[in-house]
């Protein structure tokens, strides 16, 4: 019995070490992303301060529509578990399905693709889409779909290996996907998104634009 009690009295304060004074004790987190519903990877020692694993399952269209999945580390104030709808043009949208979890690995499953409603709701907001530029203004609108009753505006910077480009764009949006923030730094299968900006606000019946 004293040895038990020994053993789990070191075990309470290597763990209050471990989160009190950052002894190294970093999440580890499958790490991966592909063209597919799921993709799998090696497990990768998160850097301090990425205290979250992802899973985010997306489906986009520009130019065609594109199922991808990417595996990752997060800081925990930017992952947003469940839905985000975006639309910023009738061919140009985005859907996704995020899970986030604190433990080591537990990202190594699947989640489901998001599932969406491409039925016009009858609200709509400004839409642009502008690379190598952080800001945009527009008179074109976008018409919403689904449970898109939101109009967002996001901002940064995206980056792909050792090449950074900034980026703009707005347009119709879940309420859900009002959570990012400016600051955020947001994986995807193709890059990772430093935010600058993140404006959200209710959208608007067709023909009140705004500014």
């Amino acid at each position: 019995m004293g040895l038990s009690t020994r053993q789990d009295t070191l075990l309470l304060a290597f763990t209050l070490l471990c989160t009190l004074v950052s002894l190294g004790c970093s999440l580890s987190c499958e790490v991966c992303n592909g063209p597919e519903k799921s993709c799998n990877g090696k497990m990768k020692q998160c850097e301090p301060g990425k205290d979250t694993c992802v899973i985010i399952v997306s489906e986009s269209h520009d130019k065609g529509p594109y199922v991808s999945t990417v595996k990752a580390c997060m800081k925990s104030r930017d992952c947003h578990p469940g839905y985000v709808s975006t639309t910023m043009g009738p061919n140009n949208y985005m859907v996704t399905n995020t899970y986030c979890c604190q433990s080591d690995g537990c990202n190594r499953g699947s989640v489901p693709p998001p599932q969406y409603n491409r039925t016009a709701n009858g609200l709509s907001c400004p839409s642009c889409v502008v690379p190598f530029r952080d800001t945009c203004t527009t008179t074109q609108l976008a018409q919403c779909v689904g449970r898109e009753t939101h109009c967002i505006y996001l901002a940064g910077r995206a980056k792909a290996g050792i090449i950074s480009a900034k980026f703009a764009t707005r347009g119709c949006a879940t309420e859900s996907a009002c959570r990012a923030k400016a600051g955020a730094e947001v994986p995807s299968a193709s890059y990772y998104y430093f935010l600058h900006r993140a404006d959200c606000h209710e959208a608007s019946l067709p023909g009140r634009a705004e500014c």
